[in-house]
């Protein structure tokens, strides 16, 4: 902490910090997610070509949930891996 500093102005810095740092976690998360839904956007039309008729909305489905699921953990993961460098 700094000493020439009032702790009120401390505390409101530390605060806005983190809410900075939040704001940039959940955008980047946000882009990440978009991403996957691309990627899952062209695993569906892949598996719609593949598949029969039938089996083509179920696999649709399947690779959009996997992709999305995959990608909102990896976000997760990279924003909190971030945060703990930024605090060193």
């Amino acid at each position: 902490m700094d000493d020439d500093k009032p702790i009120l102005e401390q505390a409101t810095d530390a605060v806005s910090s983190a809410a900075t740092a939040t704001a940039e976690a959940a955008k980047t998360v946000v882009k990440k997610v978009k991403k996957a839904a691309k990627k899952a956007k062209k695993a569906v039309k892949k598996a719609a070509t593949k598949a029969p008729p039938k089996k083509k909305a179920k696999k649709a489905k399947k690779a959009v949930k996997k992709s999305v699921k995959k990608s909102a953990k990896k976000a997760g993961k990279k924003t909190a891996k971030k945060k703990k460098k930024a605090k060193k």
